[in-house]
């Protein structure tokens, strides 16, 4: 269950995040997940929203590049030791983690691990296989609410 995320090459200034992020609230798409690494004088702001076409339309409207990558949400016990345990899996079968970010439900004693590997068909095989929970947009939506 592969899901879709914007990664946006972004300036490392302030306006420049907010100029995007009010941007995507004026046009009512909410920011679902989100993760900001600098790298220089450029970072990379990935985000998660409730509206991928919609926030992909807005950053073209705003001239701003970006680019829809696909990655998998898993969600595990909000316990040391469970990203380890998930990795195992897969450096078994050679595959390679390219990005995570991850958050904890308030409460809820859950995680969700948003990922993005060197190949994540093979990824989503073996995290089923294992009994992981994969979710989906509907699952992540509903979580996301509660």
């Amino acid at each position: 269950m592969k899901l879709k995320q914007i990664s946006v090459p972004i300036e490392n200034d302030h306006d420049r995040t907010y100029e995007l992020t009010k941007a995507l609230g004026e046009k009512g798409i909410n920011l679902r997940a989100l993760s900001l690494v600098d790298t220089g004088y450029y970072g990379e702001l990935r985000i998660r929203v409730s509206d991928v076409p919609a926030a992909r339309q807005v950053l073209m409207q705003k001239g701003i590049p970006a680019h829809i990558d696909d990655v998998i949400a898993v969600e595990v016990e909000d316990r040391p030791g469970q990203f380890s345990n998930l990795l195992e899996s897969l450096r078994e079968a050679d595959i390679t983690i390219k990005y995570a970010y991850a958050y904890a439900g308030i409460n809820s004693g859950k995680a969700i691990l948003v990922c993005c590997f060197n190949d994540n068909d093979k990824a989503i095989s073996i995290l089923s296989q294992k009994g992981v929970y994969l979710l989906d947009e509907k699952a992540l939506s509903m979580l996301e609410a509660a």
